[in-house]
């Protein structure tokens, strides 16, 4: 059983060295730096995290949005974690502990209030693109979309979602939800393209 820190710094001039002193102190096993904003969707050392997670690990950070920038993608990244057979713990956020049934309890309400993100995010899109539609906008190219995104696109579809919803949802076109959910898509890592195929993930 290892413990993995991450941290962040997102604005320039900042330092990662607060936060790698306070999970050093936690005495974990590494600490994956990353020098990103949260909207950055290609976080390399987080995906290199995620990546080299192994049973019973558990990944610490100094505070929640260190992590994630929004409930929705706090939910997604936790889920993965989790699904490496990893736990998930915030030092400023005790109620953050995926170890104990308090901390599943609420990953579980994040769950919840992920989903209504997820639909307010889908009605806002909707009615920005339909308000841009009578105005005569020509819609530009959709919003670049990272490797947890992905991930979530192609097990929402694996779960049954109807490509126009996922493509609503994330702004998107459905070509590209199609593209990403049959291995099409020539953006995605090895890894992506196998869960995309159904094929096991190596750990």
């Amino acid at each position: 059983m290892r413990r993995i820190g991450y941290a962040r710094v997102s604005t320039i001039g900042q330092t990662l060295d607060m936060q790698i002193q306070t999970l050093n102190s936690f005495e974990c096993h590494k600490v994956f730096r990353e020098k990103a904003s949260g909207a950055d969707v290609e976080r390399v050392q987080l995906r290199r995290l995620i990546k080299n997670l192994c049973h019973g690990d558990t990944v610490i950070v100094t505070r929640i949005d260190r992590l994630a920038r929004s409930t929705f993608d706090l939910f997604a990244i936790v889920k993965e974690i989790i699904q490496k057979g990893a736990q998930f713990y915030s030092l400023s956020e005790p109620w953050a502990d995926t170890t104990t049934s308090t901390g599943r309890l609420m990953l579980a309400v994040l769950g919840g209030l992920a989903d209504v993100e997820r639909d307010l995010i889908r009605t806002r899109t909707a009615e920005g693109r339909a308000r841009a539609v009578q105005l005569g906008v020509k819609m530009g190219r959709p919003t670049k979309i990272g490797d947890i995104q992905r991930q979530d696109i192609i097990r929402r579809r694996q779960n049954g979602e109807l490509l126009k919803d996922i493509a609503e949802g994330f702004g998107i076109s459905v070509g590209t939800v199609s593209r990403i959910t049959t291995g099409a898509d020539s953006h995605k890592s090895r890894d992506l393209r196998k869960l995309s195929l159904g094929e096991k993930v190596s750990s």
